[in-house]
């Protein structure tokens, strides 16, 4: 497996993008990996490494490149009212759906002409990464085949920009994993998600992964369950080698 990174035009400038290719000779599925509200960072990175060393093209964006330079988030420091929490919720904000769906075109475009991508592709994304994941499902069915969504934020929203309201476009195949304890994502959330997927026959998983916290699948994070997180790796290869195999 191999790092290296991209910097990447788009639409508002210049993103810095890391790959990773599995050992061997390509092509490989590609994944699009959304980071989740933390950034990019070393532990992310990881997480990258370890889904491309089992046959992927990974793609993982530097969702905040407008706002760059951005220094490295203090995670034990974010989760207490501050003023590192404070910054960390700017950056979110910072970026929005039409935003991240027209770099997700930008990688698309790139992963059309790249030697090591096979012309499959899937989304997988963390906390806000999440929503993205599946966002990209409904706003590009005809390129990509599989979605996962792991504690993912704003799935199901009275925004415009909502994933749930795309539903009727997906023609992926979709694995919503929720937090058993996550107050940023309510019942009436996951039952609005559930039920518009359902609605439009989106062949999709919804699974609750009782008594962890919203961030559970994230090393280094401080909700982090290893062994949920564990059963979240194998289902998202189980996913992806299905739909992607």
């Amino acid at each position: 497996m191999t790092e290296t990174t991209l910097d990447l035009r788009t639409a508002d400038g210049v993103m810095d993008v890391y790959l990773y290719q599995p050992a061997g000779n390509g092509p490989w599925p590609a994944a699009i990996l959304y980071m989740d509200a933390m950034a990019v960072r070393p532990d992310l990175r990881s997480m990258a490494a370890r889904l491309a060393a089992n046959g992927y093209f990974v793609v993982l964006p530097n969702l905040y490149y407008r706002s760059a330079p951005v220094a490295p988030v203090d995670i034990s420091s974010f989760v207490k009212p501050g003023p590192e929490r404070d910054r960390v919720f700017a950056l979110i904000a910072s970026i929005d759906g039409p935003k991240v769906m027209a770099d997700t075109r930008a990688i698309l475009e790139f992963l059309a002409n790249a030697p090591q991508a096979n012309g499959k592709a899937g989304t997988v994304g963390y906390c806000m990464g999440g929503g993205y994941a599946l966002l990209a499902a409904g706003t590009f069915p005809d390129r990509i085949q599989a979605a996962a969504s792991f504690h993912g934020g704003s799935l199901a929203t009275d925004s415009p920009h909502s994933p749930h309201l795309l539903a009727s476009k997906i023609a992926a195949e979709v694995y919503v994993g929720v937090a058993g304890i996550d107050p940023m994502f309510s019942d009436e959330q996951r039952e609005r998600i559930r039920q518009a997927l359902q609605d439009a026959g989106v062949t999709f998983t919804l699974e609750v992964y009782p008594d962890v916290k919203h961030g559970f699948t994230v090393t280094g994070h401080p909700a982090y369950d290893r062994t949920a997180s564990e059963r979240h790796w194998d289902k998202l290869l189980d996913l992806f080698g299905r739909a992607l195999g």
